[in-house]
């Protein structure tokens, strides 16, 4: 139990006096990155499937019939 409780003690230390937390700035400007690149690979994607969803739909065309 000693070391569960020196981890716990150890980790708050490193939480309180070690780590470098983010000004309220920079997080909003790490989240606006977030989102819109997460908007873009998502256009990304779906214009891809739209893409390949057409190509698909082509080829089996030509061998249903």
């Amino acid at each position: 139990m000693n070391k569960f409780t020196a981890y716990l003690r150890d980790s708050y230390k490193e939480l309180v006096e070690k780590v470098t937390w983010p000004t309220w700035e920079q997080l909003q400007q790490s989240t606006r990155i977030v989102l819109g690149s997460t908007r873009v690979i998502t256009a990304v994607v779906a214009v891809m499937d739209f893409v390949s969803n057409g190509a698909l739909k082509c080829i089996y065309s030509l061998f249903k019939g």
